[in-house]
């Protein structure tokens, strides 16, 4: 569906009971409507919503003015755990990527390959620091996730499976633990409350009283956590 010259993207699933609307990382619009929302009621939903949907493209715009693009080059900046970290690369080490001395430290060797070594080392450390937080944030749930997966997630930072499954962006190692807390704590309400109901907002508010700020966070740095 189009509106205005804007291409909007619409999934129909069995968990939703209302139109929901979002504007994505990468700028596009994406809705969630019922299973059997029919076309005119999902379009009624969106026309509905027109203004703030251009309010929040605007803002979009706006913070994508810091977008980062980065080069594997001396001194260029990676994030980790919030924190800026340079990057040199060296002709002799024991394994292609790792932090050392306050720097990323990139093996001469791999230089071909860095975005793939980059996404491998933040794919393993988000793995690990995920399951080491996990382990500290579940003990406030009675539900527990099924399975712990890390992978490329387009435009989310987390998911939530059918299966009650968790999933996680290898970019999620570079937020801040606080962040990270923030977004494992967002998909454990989820194993309970699917959609972005008020009991959602009203059950993460219980287990997270501070998590404005850790969404405000990601959604003014979201955008500088890309290679």
């Amino acid at each position: 569906m189009k509106l205005a010259d804007l291409e909007i993207n619409i999934e129909k699933t069995a968990r939703k009971k209302t139109v929901s609307i979002f504007v994505e990382r990468d700028g596009s619009v994406r809705v969630l409507a019922p299973a059997d929302a029919t076309d005119e009621k999902i379009e009624q939903a969106i026309r509905a919503k027109e203004y703030p949907i251009f309010v929040k493209l605007a803002k979009w715009k706006e913070l994508n003015q810091g977008k980062v693009h980065r080069e594997f080059v001396n001194g260029q900046s990676f994030l980790y755990l919030g924190r800026n970290y340079r990057l040199v690369i060296v002709e002799h080490q024991d394994v292609p990527l790792k932090i050392s001395g306050g720097h990323f430290l990139l093996n001469q060797k791999y230089l071909s390959k860095a975005a793939e070594i980059f996404k491998a080392f933040y794919a393993q450390k988000t793995e690990q620091k995920v399951k080491d937080r996990l382990n500290l944030i579940e003990e406030k749930f009675q539900q527990k996730p099924t399975s712990v997966k890390v992978m490329e997630l387009q435009n989310r930072w987390a998911s939530c499976t059918p299966k009650n499954g968790l999933n996680f962006h290898w970019k999620c190692a570079m937020a801040p633990i606080s962040v990270l807390d923030y977004i494992i704590t967002h998909e454990m309400v989820h194993l309970t409350y699917p959609n972005h109901s008020p009991e959602f907002w009203n059950e993460l508010d219980k287990k997270m009283p501070n998590y404005r700020e850790q969404e405000q966070w990601l959604k003014t740095n979201g955008v500088k956590m890309d290679l």
